[in-house]
C-alpha cells in the first residue's frame, strides 16, 4: 500500500495541471478579448506619437534613437499580435477540451498571456521625456575652390552689398567662363574664417536643367532634415519653409537660366526684417530681373595686366616666357583670350609644354584659323554652346553667327548690322520700323545673353574675341563644316586668298586688310554674302568677277578705291544690298538697274560720284533705301537737255523708297525738291552746299521736320538762319541726330525763333566751323541727348551758353555729354554761365581760345570722374579756378598740346 501515496500525489498534480489547461483553454475568449483592447490602447498610444512626432519634423527636429526604437518594436509586437489572433479565429472550429486541437489552444492562450506582458511594458515605457533633437548642421561647408586672380574689387562690392540692411537679393551675372562660380565659392569659403551672424550658408547648384524637387532635396540635405522618396512636393517645401523661417540664411544659387520662385521651394523671402540673403549667379540679365535682385554686380573679364598674370601662372614656365621672341607670341595668345578667365587657364595650360617659337606661332595660327584643334578649347566652347542653345529662337542664333564676320573686338554699326539682317532675310525684308525693332531686339537678347557687348559708342556692338571663335565654331557645324563660313577679317592680307578655298562658303568676309585686286574669277553658287570693305587698296576687280554669284543677297564695297564697278554687277539678279561708301566710282554702270530685287544701295559720301544714268536707278522698282548723302548732286531740272541722266522724276517712280538721303547744290534743286512730297517725307540725311541766294532754310514748311536725322550746310554764303516753325510745344526735328554748319560767314543765329524745350530731343552732335557772326549757341542747354560739341574758327563766338541764360546748379543740362573741342575762338569768354557737373564728360580740347579763364566744370574731386583737358600748358598755368582742390583734381587729366 506504500505506493498509493505517491500515486495520489502524482494524480493530483495531474490533475491541477489539467485543471489549470482547461482554465486556460476554457477563457481563451476572454484573454482574447483582453489582448485585443490592449493591443488598441498601444496603437492609440502608437498614433498620438507620430502625429506628434510628424508636427515636430516639421520644423526640422529629428526624433531620438529611443522612440525610434520604440516605435520600431511596436511595429513588431503588432505583427506577433495579429498572427495570434488569425490564429485564434481559425482555432474556433475546435469542440471541448479532448478534442484534438486542446493542446495547440493551449499554446496560443500562453502566447496571449506573453504578448499581455509585452504590450503592458511596451505601454509604460511609451511615456518620453524627449521626442526629437534638433538637427545642427555646419554653419558653412567648404568649397574646394583655388586663389582666384582678380576678384579682390568684386568681392569687396559683394561684401558691400551684404552689409546694406534691405538688400537681400544679389546678382552675381556675366558671360560663361568668367569667374562666377569662383566667385560665389570664395564668398562661400570666407565665411568659414569670418564672424557672421547667418545660422548656415547652403550652397546649391542650380544648372540649366532646374528641377524643384532637386533644389528641395538639396537643401533638406544640408539643413539634415529627415526625408524620403515619397515625399511630396507640398511636404518638403512646408518642411524646409518651417526650418528657414527660424534661421538667418545665406543662400547660395550657383548657374541660375530662369526666374526661380522660391516659395515654391519653400524659402522666405530675403528681406530687412527676417536679414535672410540670397546671392545667385547667371549667364542672363533677364534672370537679374525675373529674380527680383536688389543689387546686380557684373563680373568683368579680366585686364591685360591680370589676363596676363593668370596666364603666366598657368604655363608655369617664366624661363621660357621671359625669352624676348616667345614673350611676345604669349602677350598675343593672352590677347586673343580676351581677358576671359576660363580660356587663359585652358591656353594657358596648353601652352606649358611649348619650348620653342615654331610651337607658339602655331598655336596663334590655329587660335586665327581653328581655335577648338587647341588642346582644351573645345570643351570652353562646349561650355559656351549652353548660352547660345538658351537663346529664344533661331532669328537670335543666326543673328548670333553673323557678328562672326566682323574682325576681333571690331565695332559694329548696329544700324548697318539690323541692315545686313534684313537683306540677308533672318528678319521682315519689308525695311519697316518693325523689322529694324526686331533686329534692336535681336541685338538686345544677345547683349543680355554677353553673346555681344556694347562696342566703343552706344551705337555700336562689339563680339569678345573668344565668343567670336566659338560663333565661328557653332557655324562650321561645331567644326565638321568648316567651309560655311571663309573668314580672314582684319589679317592684313595683300592678296585675296585663292577662291578655291571660299568658293563653296555661304558667307565670306575679307574686309579690313591691304588686298590691292581682285584677280581671279570665283565660283560661288551657294554665296550670299561678301564682305570687302575696308580694304582702302582695293582699285580693281575683274569685270566679270561676279558671274558666277547667282545667290548673293549682300555685297559691301566700303572704303575701298574701286573707280568702277564691274559689268557682271548686272547678273547678281537676286542682290538686296550694295554698299558702296566712299569708294572712288564716278559713274553707275546701267547695268545696275537690272537688279530688280535691290532693296538697299548705300552711295554715302561718294564724292567722285557724276554720272547717273536714268537705266541705272529707274528698273530699281523694290528700293527701300536710296542714300546719296554728300555725293551726287548733278540733278536734271525739268524740262533740261541731261535726258539720260536721273532725275528726281525718276526718284518719284520708286514707290517703295523710305529713306532717301540727298546732296542739294542749286536752289533751283532746293525748290524743286521741296514740291515733291512723296520724296520730302522719305529724307532722312540732308546736305546742303553752296546755294547761292539762299538766305533762310525752312525747314518746316518744305516738309523736312519728322525724319530728319542728319543735317549738314556748307558754303551757302548768304544763309542767315534756320526756320523752323510750328504750333507751341510741338516737337521740333525729333529724330535729327547730327547738325553741321559749315562755312556760312551771314548766319546770325542757327534758329530764326528759339527751340522749344521738347525739340531736338534726339540731337547727339553739334559741329560748326567759320560761322563768323554767331556769338552763343545757348539752345544747346535744353538738349538731354547731345555727345559731343565741336565749334571751330567762330570770331564772334562769345559763349557756348550766355550769360543771360537762368540755369540752375543741379541742372541736368548736357548729363550725356562726352566731348567739347574747341579752336580758334578768340573773342569766347564762357563756356557757361555757372560751374555744372558735366557727367559723363571724358574730353575738353581747347585751342587759341585766349581770353577763356575758367572752365566751367563741378567736380566731386574725383579723378576717375573727370575729363580729360587736352590744351597748351600756358593756357592752362593762366586758368582762374575758384578751389584749388578742382586745380589739384584736374592735374592728373591735363595734357599739353
Amino acid at each position: 500500500m506504500d505506493f498509493i501515496t505517491p500515486l495520489i500525489s502524482i494524480i493530483d498534480r495531474l490533475c491541477t495541471a489539467t485543471a489549470s489547461r482547461a482554465s486556460r483553454v476554457i477563457n481563451l475568449d476572454r484573454s482574447m478579448h483582453y489582448l485585443t483592447a490592449e493591443l488598441n490602447e498601444l496603437m492609440d498610444k502608437r498614433d498620438d506619437l507620430t502625429t506628434r512626432l510628424e508636427r515636430a519634423e516639421l520644423d526640422g527636429s529629428r526624433r531620438t534613437n529611443e522612440v525610434q526604437r520604440w516605435l520600431a518594436r511596436v511595429e513588431v509586437i503588432e505583427a506577433e499580435a495579429a498572427s495570434i489572433m488569425e490564429n485564434f479565429g481559425q482555432s474556433r472550429q475546435g469542440l471541448g477540451c479532448f478534442n484534438p486541437s486542446c493542446c495547440s489552444k493551449y499554446n496560443m492562450s500562453t502566447e496571449m498571456i506573453e504578448k499581455l506582458q509585452d504590450i503592458s511594458e511596451l505601454k509604460g515605457k511609451g511615456n518620453f521625456e524627449r521626442l526629437v533633437t534638433e538637427p545642427r548642421p555646419a554653419p558653412v561647408e567648404e568649397k574646394p575652390c583655388k586663389p582666384a586672380i582678380g576678384i579682390g574689387v568684386m568681392l569687396d562690392k559683394v561684401w558691400e552689398f551684404l552689409e546694406e540692411e534691405k538688400v537681400g537679393i544679389i546678382a552675381l551675372y556675366g558671360m560663361g567662363g568668367v569667374g562666377k562660380t569662383t566667385l560665389l565659392k570664395t564668398i562661400n569659403n570666407a565665411f568659414l574664417s569670418s564672424d557672421h551672424n547667418f545660422d548656415v550658408v547652403i550652397w546649391i547648384l542650380v544648372s540649366k536643367e532646374f528641377v524643384v524637387s532637386k533644389i528641395q532635396q538639396s537643401i533638406v540635405a544640408r539643413l539634415g532634415l529627415p526625408w524620403a522618396d515619397s515625399e511630396g512636393h507640398e511636404l518638403l517645401t512646408s518642411k524646409i519653409y518651417n526650418v528657414l523661417k527660424k534661421k538667418r540664411f545665406l543662400l547660395l544659387f550657383d548657374d541660375v537660366w530662369e526666374g526661380i520662385d522660391l516659395g515654391d521651394i519653400g524659402i522666405p523671402l530675403p528681406d530687412d526684417e527676417n536679414k535672410c540673403k540670397l546671392i545667385f549667379t547667371t549667364r542672363s540679365m533677364d534672370v537679374c530681373s525675373d529674380m527680383d535682385a536688389h543689387r546686380k554686380l557684373k563680373v568683368e573679364l579680366l585686364n591685360d595686366e591680370k589676363s596676363w598674370q593668370l596666364f603666366c601662372e598657368k604655363v608655369g614656365r617664366m624661363d621660357v616666357l621671359e625669352s624676348p621672341p616667345i614673350r611676345t607670341y604669349a602677350k598675343t595668345i593672352v590677347r586673343k583670350c580676351g581677358g576671359l578667365p576660363l580660356a587663359l587657364i585652358t591656353v594657358g595650360r596648353a601652352m606649358a609644354n611649348k619650348e620653342t617659337e615654331e610651337e607658339w606661332k602655331y598655336a596663334i595660327e590655329l587660335l586665327n584659323k581653328s581655335p577648338s584643334e587647341l588642346r582644351g578649347m573645345e570643351d570652353v566652347f562646349t561650355l559656351l554652346k549652353f548660352s547660345y542653345d538658351n537663346l529664344e529662337n533661331e532669328t537670335a542664333k543666326m543673328c548670333f553667327l553673323y557678328c562672326s564676320l566682323f574682325p576681333q573686338s571690331y565695332s559694329i554699326e548696329k544700324e548697318q548690322l539690323v541692315e545686313y539682317w534684313i537683306a540677308e532675310g533672318f528678319l521682315d525684308s519689308s525695311y519697316d520700323s518693325n523689322a529694324y525693332n526686331k533686329g534692336y531686339a535681336a541685338i538686345g537678347s544677345l547683349k543680355v545673353a554677353f553673346l555681344l557687348e556694347t562696342g566703343e559708342e552706344e551705337t555700336q556692338v562689339k563680339m569678345n574675341d573668344v565668343i567670336r571663335s566659338f560663333a565661328l565654331w557653332i557655324a562650321s557645324g561645331c567644326g565638321v563644316n568648316k567651309g560655311n563660313f571663309f573668314v580672314e577679317a582684319s589679317l592684313g592680307l595683300t592678296e585675296a586668298p585663292g577662291v578655291k578655298n571660299w568658293e563653296g562658303a555661304q558667307r565670306v568676309s575679307l574686309l579690313d586688310n591691304a588686298i590691292t585686286r581682285l584677280e581671279e574669277v570665283p565660283m560661288c553658287p551657294n554665296l550670299l554674302t561678301l564682305l570687302l570693305q575696308w580694304n582702302n587698296c582695293l582699285n580693281r576687280i575683274p569685270d566679270d568677277f561676279f558671274q558666277s554669284m547667282s545667290a548673293l543677297r549682300l555685297l559691301d564695297l566700303s572704303f575701298t578705291s574701286i573707280r568702277r564697278i564691274p559689268v557682271s554687277i548686272g547678273q547678281l539678279l537676286e542682290l538686296r544690298h550694295l554698299n558702296l561708301t566712299a569708294t572712288k566710282i564716278t559713274t553707275l554702270p546701267k547695268e545696275l538697274g537690272s537688279l530688280a530685287k535691290l532693296v538697299h544701295l548705300n552711295l554715302l559720301r561718294t564724292y567722285s560720284l557724276r554720272t547717273i544714268p536714268r537705266e541705272a536707278i529707274s528698273g530699281l522698282s523694290k528700293l527701300v533705301v536710296l542714300n546719296l548723302y554728300y555725293s551726287y548732286e548733278r540733278w536734271k531740272i525739268q524740262n533740261s537737255n541731261c535726258e539720260d541722266e536721273v532725275g528726281f522724276e525718276v526718284l518719284e517712280t520708286l514707290t517703295q523708297l523710305r529713306f532717301l538721303g540727298l546732296t542739294i547744290s542749286t536752289v533751283t534743286s532746293l525748290h524743286r525738291l521741296s514740291g515733291i512730297r512723296s520724296l520730302v517725307k522719305c529724307i532722312q540725311y540732308l546736305f546742303i552746299k553752296e546755294c547761292e541766294g539762299l538766305h533762310q532754310l525752312e525747314l518746316s514748311t518744305l516738309g523736312y521736320g519728322k525724319l530728319l536725322r542728319r543735317l549738314s550746310i556748307n558754303d551757302c554764303n548768304e544763309l542767315n538762319y534756320l526756320v523752323v516753325e510750328g504750333e507751341a510745344g510741338e516737337n521740333w526735328l525729333p529724330n535729327l541726330e547730327v547738325l553741321a554748319l559749315y562755312g556760312l560767314p551771314n548766319l546770325i543765329s542757327v534758329w530764326k525763333t528759339p527751340p522749344r524745350e521738347a525739340s531736338l530731343q534726339n540731337l547727339r552732335l553739334l559741329n560748326i566751323w567759320y560761322c563768323h557772326r554767331l556769338k552763343n549757341v545757348s539752345w544747346i542747354s535744353l538738349l538731354p541727348r547731345l555727345e559731343a560739341i565741336y565749334l571751330f574758327y567762330c570770331i564772334a563766338l562769345e559763349a557756348l551758353v550766355s550769360e543771360d541764360e537762368k540755369l540752375e546748379p543741379d541742372s541736368k543740362s548736357f548729363s550725356r555729354l562726352k566731348t567739347i573741342s574747341i579752336r580758334d575762338l578768340p573773342a569766347l569768354r564762357i563756356i557757361t554761365p555757372l560751374a555744372l557737373n558735366f557727367s559723363c564728360f571724358k574730353n575738353i580740347a581747347v585751342i587759341d581760345c585766349p581770353k577763356l579763364k575758367k572752365l566751367s566744370i563741378r567736380t566731386a574731386h574725383n579723378s576717375t570722374t573727370l575729363p580729360t583737358v587736352h590744351c597748351s600748358k600756358d593756357w592752362w598755368e593762366g586758368l582762374e579756378w575758384e578751389e584749388l582742390n578742382t586745380k589739384n583734381a584736374f592735374l592728373t587729366n591735363f595734357t599739353s598740346n
